[in-house]
């Protein structure tokens, strides 16, 4: 599989869904598949259960700035998130979104959108805290950025070494939301 040249997206949810570990995979691996690659956090004034997002741009090319103002992609995990950041994405934009957590008749229907029950589907796998995974998959198969086992082996370095006996069910809930897709 080939992976499209240029990709930009912004990752939101509230703190403790596990946007940055998201993005920074996503960068990793975008790394590790020879692509230039930027990474912008940005964190609420709270923490755990504050608003949190991110951008991730992966080119072929240097990335010019890590500021994104019209996306061409979303993962957007919870409302507060769909709110700030739909109207923002560019036309016939991807947004990836939370289908357990984000009413349907909020979506803008000009949009291409998959409509994910990310946390039910991660409950299933074994925890809801890979629902994250779970839409990240989804978003890999939708825009074709990155090869899916690319990201899966990105694990192994995202992923400190105590948290290592949950990498296969990361994996899992990856391919699950790239199936979904």
């Amino acid at each position: 599989m080939t992976a499209s040249a240029y990709q930009d997206v912004i990752i939101a949810g509230f703190g403790g869904q596990g946007v940055m570990l998201i993005g920074n995979l996503l960068a990793q691996a975008g790394m590790e598949f020879g692509r230039e690659v930027s990474f912008l956090p940005v964190y609420g004034a709270e923490m755990r259960g504050g608003t949190a997002n991110c951008t991730v741009v992966i080119d072929t090319e240097a990335v010019g700035s890590p500021l994104v103002q019209t996306p061409l992609s979303t993962i957007v995990l919870n409302e507060p998130s769909l709110a700030k950041f739909q109207p923002r994405l560019a036309d016939g934009g991807v947004q990836i979104v939370n289908a357990s957590l984000i009413d349907k008749s909020l979506l803008d229907p000009r949009q291409r959108t998959v409509y994910i029950p990310a946390n039910d589907m991660a409950l299933k796998i074994g925890s809801v805290k890979m629902a994250n995974m779970v839409a990240l998959g989804a978003w890999l198969k939708a825009t074709d950025a990155l090869p899916l086992a690319c990201v899966q082996d990105a694990l192994n370095r995202v992923v400190g070494s105590h948290y290592a006996k949950l990498i296969p069910a990361n994996a899992e809930a990856l391919a699950a939301g790239y199936n979904f897709a």
